[in-house]
């Protein structure tokens, strides 16, 4: 065992029992997060507007601050970009974090001195409590790969700019540094079949032992490494232990994954984003633990009240296991009453533990079904169990335009391995869905709707779809589902014949 590895076990014992101190005081925590963000921004243009000098507890915080998206908050983001200070946040952001939304446009999220540094400390904590459990840190002799978007980064104002892995990328602690692949020009490279061959050239005969990314992207590389040697990823990696993956539930990917691998390897899970790294895995069991200590203070609304004209707001404090959360985040970058646009519940209270439900505008409700990115997820998960069917990837919408019959929701899949019995596949879809939703129990039974049917796309068509729009590679990702036709319209282009 080498030196790094040996000295990890400790540290990763000390730093997770610091972490649980926080974690299982959460109201404790959170106040404490809560006067530390007032006092730091009460000087700023937005703590005057909002009168932060005369807040002191949550309820006066919810009368100054409304809740609002990025352009909610796109007058002041604006005057912070074209280079002012002490406008969100005191002084300017280190960097912008530039991401695209489909109803804002570009949006530049900015990452600040005291937020920066949260990022990188929960994506290191994550890895110390995988330690911690596992009582073994061998994966930090071999080499890493992270597979993300480009470290380059533009400039504006003083302001540097570019996407969230690729500015994370410029932080990769020292001691990691030799383990880190790809190279800094391959990172580089915006072309992601390009890239993805390359690292694959950087990698066929290194030790791999730790690979993240999202799992679409991830599952490109693995593909092509299984194409170019004829071997599993297993054999060409013997040592690989660990995959670290965010941004989408990696379940409906893991048969597949495993066939890729051939083998079972553990995976930790995590939760970031621009706006701040909310969760990540702590234990073996479902769900992540939320950041209250990193400099975000959370509130949580109702799913099923959020459109209501005053939706009631909630602290850590009054949260309920079970229940759809929209996602409310102020922050150490200045983000204030902002909705993130995701959907959770909780697992557990103390220590508080997530699960990432799906996003507040991407869910089918055509009838009043109200269904969800997590529902749909284990009706394919609960059908990919029980048969050998194997799915690249998947995501749904509802057909209405229909002559002499129901309407239904449209599922376009895209198999690795098709099932045996494609209406016997759908049906383990469709009633599984029915048993999780009670709407969609009852539109099904009542004859609103019919079962479900599915369209197979085409192998590779998710991806020439995303390459269509620009979109390959990196941060980019599929909505699992959508309340309108626009994705599903244009994948008709990639079905199957």
């Amino acid at each position: 065992m080498k030196i790094k590895s040996i000295l990890a076990i400790p540290f990763a014992k000390q730093i997770t029992k610091r972490i649980y101190k926080w974690a299982n005081t959460p109201e404790k925590t959170q106040e404490k997060v809560f006067q530390k963000l007032i006092s730091q921004a009460k000087n700023t243009e937005f703590g005057r507007d909002h009168l932060f000098s005369e807040i002191k507890n949550y309820k006066d915080f919810k009368k100054r601050v409304p809740i609002q998206d990025y352009e909610g908050l796109r007058p002041y983001v604006e005057k912070v970009v074209e280079g002012e200070s002490d406008i969100l946040w005191k002084g300017k952001p280190l960097y912008f974090g530039k991401t695209s939304g489909t109803t804002s446009g570009t949006k530049y999220i900015p990452l600040t001195k005291e937020s920066m540094p949260e990022h990188i400390k929960a994506a290191r904590n994550a890895l110390l409590m995988y330690i911690n459990r596992k009582k073994r840190a061998d994966f930090v002799n071999g080499k890493m790969i992270f597979l993300q978007g480009s470290p380059t980064l533009e400039e504006k104002n003083g302001i540097k700019i570019g996407r969230l892995s690729g500015i994370s990328a410029h932080f990769v602690p020292s001691y990691l540094q030799k383990n880190r692949l790809p190279s800094w020009e391959t990172n580089c490279i915006e072309d992601w079949e390009t890239k993805v061959e390359k690292v694959i050239d950087e990698t066929i005969n290194e030790d791999m032992r730790l690979i993240g990314g999202i799992p679409s992207w991830v599952q490109m590389y693995f593909e092509r490494i299984v194409e170019r040697t004829g071997k599993k990823v297993g054999e060409v990696f013997p040592n690989f232990e660990v995959f670290v993956y965010g941004g989408v539930n990696y379940e409906p990917y893991r048969k597949k994954f495993e066939d890729l691998i051939g083998r079972k390897v553990d995976s930790i899970e995590l939760y970031p984003a621009s706006e701040g790294f909310i969760a990540y895995q702590d234990t073996d069991e479902i769900g992540m633990l939320l950041t209250l200590n990193s400099g975000i203070f959370y509130e949580f609304i109702k799913a099923d009240e959020f459109f209501d004209e005053s939706p009631k707001r909630i602290s850590i404090a009054d949260v309920e296991l079970g229940t759809n959360y929209v996602l409310i985040l102020s922050t150490n970058a200045g983000l204030w009453g902002y909705n993130i646009g995701d959907t959770i519940e909780f697992v557990s209270l103390k220590p508080p533990r997530i699960l990432v439900t799906g996003r507040i505008k991407h869910f089918i409700s055509a009838f009043g079904e109200h269904v969800i990115g997590k529902e749909v997820e284990r009706a394919m998960q609960s059908a990919t169990d029980v048969t050998s069917a194997s799915v690249n990837e998947f995501t749904l919408a509802p057909q209405i335009d229909v002559t002499n019959e129901l309407p239904y929701h449209e599922w376009f899949v895209e198999f690795e391995k098709e099932p045996d019995d494609l209406v016997s596949f759908s049906k383990l879809i469709d009633e599984s869905l029915q048993q999780q939703n009670s709407y969609y129990y009852d539109l099904i039974v009542g004859k609103v709707l019919q079962p479900l049917k599915v369209t197979k796309i085409k192998k590779g068509g998710f991806h020439e779809y995303m390459k269509s729009q620009g979109k390959l590679g990196g941060q980019n990702k599929i909505p699992r589902l959508s309340n309108d036709r626009k994705l599903a319209d244009a994948l008709l282009e990639f079905k199957l014949k």
